[in-house]
């Protein structure tokens, strides 16, 4: 869930000697260093690509920054039709070639040990920190933008769907053997706005990426989506990733028997006693069933994780047979 362990000392090194994050992630040799080091130690069945869901923003004609202490930063935040007329459609070939060749870097690193997984931002996720100019807490400025001025916020979700949906090709085909996308802020809609502001975007996403490549497994990321697990479910996605908030018993039932799920053991966990970490992982192992079970956290590691406690995860999780 955490694309960069920045639990792990070897990476907090990194961040001295490069402190922008921008450079970190923008950097070929940086970001398959960094991609690289939770796996060397951990040897987990995923890498994941070191980069953020803001990367292709630069690219589409939003200028941001992503500054320590503050987080994402919007300078020019979207309000207005002519602004999002300015917005270019992200061609990620020209725009983040460095991704591209991380991505291929990588495959040939981890020579099928691993499954190399790329990701995007989802639509309404993007769209909320352009509008917002950053982080929000209340989303009052996309909120206002959707029930004022609904059809500017569609102009730009659609910039948006169809350009993630390049990148997700994109990334495929350099090496992601998997993508993930986030939609982190989708659960702050009612269930009747996801359904408009959300729902149709993320699906259009999913059914152009499956013309191209269908045999790439996609899957769905939102925090909190308890109240969305059904229409989550509409979007065709092959995984959705659970957070810890949801029993695992109860997403297996409510998405049905077809859709395979991610997670969900609660990051906050592996503080815990090893004896505890055991019981949560086999807890979560029994709940999800046989079979289309991704083993996971509900979210990503949170910094300051003892990384023995992160190691005795991995080795429980690896022993486990049915």
């Amino acid at each position: 869930m955490r694309q960069a362990g920045r639990y792990m000392k070897s990476y907090q090194v990194i961040c001295e000697k490069y402190p922008s994050f921008r450079e970190r992630s923008e950097n070929v040799d940086l970001v398959v260093e960094i991609s690289l080091q939770p796996w060397k130690v951990f040897k987990p069945d995923g890498v994941i690509l070191f980069s953020d869901i803001l990367t292709p923003l630069s690219g589409m004609n939003i200028p941001f920054d992503i500054v320590k202490g503050k987080g994402p930063v919007i300078f020019d935040p979207i309000h207005t039709a002519g602004q999002v007329d300015q917005v270019r459609e992200f061609i990620p070939e020209d725009s983040v070639p460095y991704v591209g060749e991380a991505l291929t870097i990588l495959r040939k690193e981890v020579d099928n040990k691993a499954a190399v997984l790329g990701f995007v931002g989802a639509p309404f996720t993007l769209a909320s920190y352009v509008v917002e100019g950053g982080s929000s807490k209340h989303f009052s400025k996309i909120k206002r933008l959707a029930f004022s001025e609904p059809k500017i916020l569609h102009s730009l979700l659609q910039k948006f769907t169809t350009s993630m949906a390049r990148y997700i090709q994109y990334q495929a085909d350099n090496g992601a053997q998997a993508v993930q996308i986030f939609d982190s802020w989708a659960t702050e809609l009612s269930p009747v706005d996801f359904e408009q502001f959300s729902l149709p975007y993320l699906k259009q996403i999913i059914d152009t990426v499956k013309k191209s490549h269908p045999e790439l497994p996609l899957i769905l990321y939102a925090s909190g989506s308890g109240g969305l697990l059904e229409r989550i479910a509409l979007t065709g996605v092959d995984v959705v990733s659970l957070d810890w908030t949801v029993d695992m018993a109860d997403g297996r039932r409510r998405l049905g028997p077809n859709i395979a799920v991610q997670g969900n053991v609660d990051p906050g966990v592996l503080f815990g006693s090893r004896e505890l970490i055991t019981d949560r992982i086999y807890d979560t192992v029994r709940k999800a069933g046989r079979g289309k079970h991704i083993l996971n956290l509900g979210h990503g590691i949170v910094v300051g994780t003892p990384e023995e406690n992160v190691a005795h995860f991995f080795e429980v999780a690896k022993g486990i047979r049915y």
